[in-house]
C-alpha cells in the first residue's frame, strides 16, 4: 500500500503520512518517523485502529489519514483517565460507545468472604490445566452463541486479542472449569502476569445461571492465587453488566481505573 498524505508539520517541515501495508501507516517529517497508526480486525468482526504519536498535530495528521483510507465504522480504546488520549480521539470523532470498570480483587478468602462459599451440589471445580480441551472448547462456543444472541460478544471486555480465524481458547491451561453430570457448564480464565494475573472471563451456561456456579469459581480462582502468594488480581467489568459488578464488589473488589471504548460511525 502507498497512499500518501502530506500536511503542514509541526515545525518547518510537512508531515508525510504514508500506508505502508494494509493496517500500518508511518509519518514523516525530514526523514524522522514521528508517528505511526495501526488497524487490527478484532474476533467479531470491528475494526479498532491506535495510533503512537508525541504531539498532537502528528496525530491529528495519521487520523486523518487512516480515516480516509479505512471503512466506518471503526473503534479504539483508551484509559479514561488519559485527556490528552481522549480529547485526540474526539476532535478525530469519536465518540463514547460504552465504559468498562477495572478492579483491584482481593485474593484473601477472609478479606473477600469466599471461604465461606460451598460448590453447588453436583458440581465439581476442575482445576486450570486439568480440563479437557475438546470439551472446554465446546464450553467456550456455546457461551460465546449465548452472549452474541442476547447483549453481542461487543459487550465483554473490550481488551480482546487480534485471534486466527475460529479460534477461541488460545490457551486452555489458564480455564478452570465448573462440571456438572459429566458437563462443562462454566469456567474462568486467569492470565497468570507477573505484576497483577487478570480474571479475564467468568462465563456460565444460561440455563446453569442463579446455582452460585460463578461465585464457586471466582472462589476458587482466588483462592489459588492467595496460596501461591498473590495478593490481588485485576479484573474489568461493563458497567452496564450488574450482575458482574455485584459480584466483584460484593467481594470487596475496588474500581482503580476504566476504560473506554469509543467509535467513529
Amino acid at each position: 500500500m502507498n497512499s500518501v498524505h502530506s500536511t503542514p508539520g509541526t515545525g518547518n517541515h510537512a508531515v508525510v503520512v504514508t500506508r505502508v501495508s494494509d493496517t500500518q501507516w508511518h509519518a514523516v517529517e525530514d526523514d524522522r518517523m514521528v508517528g505511526c497508526g495501526d488497524a487490527s480486525r478484532r474476533p467479531d468482526g470491528r475494526l479498532f485502529i491506535s495510533i503512537d504519536a508525541w504531539h498532537g498535530a502528528v496525530f491529528d495528521r495519521i487520523a486523518d489519514a487512516m480515516l480516509a483510507d479505512l471503512p466506518t465504522p471503526l473503534y479504539t480504546v483508551v484509559d479514561e483517565a488519559d485527556h490528552d488520549s481522549t480529547s485526540a480521539w474526539e476532535r478525530a470523532g469519536f465518540t463514547t460507545a460504552r465504559r468498562e470498570w477495572g478492579y483491584r480483587v482481593p485474593t484473601d478468602p477472609q478479606v473477600t468472604g469466599l471461604d465461606s462459599v460451598r460448590t453447588p451440589s453436583g458440581v465439581t471445580i476442575v482445576p486450570a490445566g486439568e480440563a479437557e480441551e475438546g470439551p472446554l472448547r465446546a464450553l467456550d462456543r456455546v457461551i460465546r452463541d449465548e452472549v452474541e444472541a442476547a447483549v453481542g460478544w461487543q459487550a465483554m471486555p473490550a481488551e480482546v486479542l487480534p485471534r486466527p480465524a475460529g479460534t477461541t481458547v488460545v490457551d486452555p491451561s489458564k480455564y478452570a472449569v465448573a462440571r456438572q453430570s459429566d458437563q462443562y457448564v462454566g469456567f474462568v480464565r486467569v492470565a497468570p502476569l507477573t505484576r497483577q494475573p487478570r480474571i479475564g472471563l467468568i462465563a456460565v451456561r444460561a440455563d446453569r445461571h442463579r446455582r452460585g456456579i460463578a461465585r464457586a469459581l471466582l472462589a476458587h480462582a482466588l483462592g489459588s492465587l492467595h496460596r501461591s502468594g498473590t495478593a490481588s488480581a485485576w479484573a474489568e467489568v461493563n458497567e452496564s453488566n450488574a450482575a458482574a459488578t455485584a459480584l466483584f464488589e460484593g467481594i470487596g473488589a475496588r474500581r482503580a481505573g476504566s476504560t473506554l471504548e469509543l467509535v467513529r460511525r
